[in-house]
């Protein structure tokens, strides 16, 4: 099975956009439970959705550091992201700025310039 870099970007942005939703979900949750009315159905529905989703994000990552080369560095920035609340965001664009997810996916489709 040959998946191409263009889909294995898009699902990396789809799961990192997905964790940062769900962190956030999370965060009001705890808001509501420890500052506000004292509910628990925040914490409750965000708090399984989140772990699931960090999760999928660490798979799906060292995935795309795989099926992209990124090396050392970039797939260290990606993990170290999912830990602070909303950090896949802030890797995504910078991976997506730095040519990881958009350029180097293009470049690998064309077939290699001969040596003259």
């Amino acid at each position: 099975m040959n998946i191409s870099p263009r889909v294995t970007a898009t699902v990396f942005r789809v799961v990192a956009v997905f964790e940062a939703f769900t962190w956030a979900g999370l965060l009001v949750g705890m808001g509501f439970k420890y500052l506000g009315n004292g509910s628990e159905l925040g914490v409750q529905i965000f708090g399984p959705l989140h772990g699931g989703a960090f999760m999928v994000y660490v798979a799906v990552a060292l995935a795309a550091a795989l099926h992209l080369r990124w090396g050392v560095w970039p797939t260290l920035v990606a993990l170290a992201a999912s830990v602070p609340p909303l950090g896949t965001l802030l890797a995504d664009w910078w991976l997506h700025r730095s040519g990881r997810l958009t350029a180097g996916a293009k470049g690998r489709d064309r077939a290699p310039e001969p040596v003259a």
